[in-house]
């Protein structure tokens, strides 16, 4: 072996010894200094992927909340190295109340499991559309216990913000259905009723204006959403609604017409498209019931 290649070895050794060394003397001091560099790393990257964070990029925020959850875990590792010791000779004291200590704690320990499912899983990341039981909103934070969202209304399909946050416990996310709604965050298969009463007018007339007009409202980003549709049927594997608008003529159990329009189009436009059609029918269906009244004075 070289003595020089040995002599390095010795000086490293002796080194690191004196770094443990100075470590397990100043345990608190340690910790101290620890905890502020790790924080001021986290800060410098986060304010430089927050300078980068934008509508059409999601990555920065997912790189955020990565980078929050990694200096967690490197901060609580750390500190237990440090005080490794101390642990060692309290830990027989501590064994007699391990069991209480994971009774009290079960919660948390369900938690923390859960949220190593759904890093294991990759169910939804920073910035999907996610429904957890009846509730649903946009994923803003995830971390080792909880799951924070900001509730989206899809109740009255809207897809507004309803300014709500929403924090799920991660044990829920293991016995609650999860479903992933990101597909509907930029274009979603849009559907509603239009119903009226069962008059002279002709319904099949009113469906092919209707389709005509959802097809006109639908042409500025046709090309777009066949684009996008393709996308969503290739990663869920099957057929959706879509891109095409289509009108379907049912009546209800009061003998009522009722017209369903559905329209594939981008989420935010959604309720315009919406109130615009409505609009159009209402105004066929009146036009078109003053001209049968007219008809009926004439003759």
């Amino acid at each position: 072996m070289n003595p020089s290649t040995t002599q390095i070895d010795a000086e490293t050794a002796s080194t690191l010894a004196e770094l443990f060394g100075t470590i397990s003397t100043h345990k608190l001091e340690a910790s101290i200094l620890l905890i502020a560099v790790l924080l001021l790393v986290r800060w410098l990257v986060v304010r430089y992927l927050r300078k980068r964070l934008s509508e059409d990029n999601e990555q920065p925020r997912r790189l955020i909340n990565t980078v929050n959850n990694t200096t967690t875990l490197l901060i609580t590792v750390g500190v237990i190295i440090v005080w490794v010791a101390e642990l060692r000779f309290v830990a027989l004291s501590i064994a007699t109340f391990v069991v209480a200590l994971v009774i009290a704690t079960r919660e948390f320990i369900q938690c923390f499991l859960g949220s190593i499912y759904l890093a294991g899983a990759r169910l939804f990341s920073v910035g999907d559309w996610i429904q957890v039981g009846d509730r649903c909103g946009e994923v803003v934070r995830s971390d080792w216990i909880s799951t924070t969202l900001l509730e989206v209304d899809l109740t009255t399909s809207s897809y507004v913000y309803t300014g709500k946050t929403l924090v799920i416990p991660n044990n829920q996310m293991i016995v609650t259905p999860v479903i992933n709604l990101n597909f509907m965050r930029r274009y979603v298969a849009h559907s509603f009723d239009l119903v009226r009463e069962s008059d002279l007018v002709n319904i099949c007339e009113a469906k092919t204006f209707m389709l005509e007009k959802a097809q006109q409202y639908c042409s500025s980003f046709r090309q777009v959403a066949e684009r996008y549709n393709n996308l969503i049927e290739k990663r869920l594997g099957t057929q959706i609604a879509g891109p095409d608008a289509s009108v379907r003529i049912t009546t209800n159990n009061l003998g009522k017409n009722v017209m369903t329009i559905t329209v594939f189009c981008p989420t935010q436009e959604a309720v315009n498209i919406e109130q615009q059609l409505t609009e159009d029918f209402m105004s066929f269906w009146y036009q078109q019931l003053r001209q049968l009244g007219a008809d009926g004075k004439h003759h």
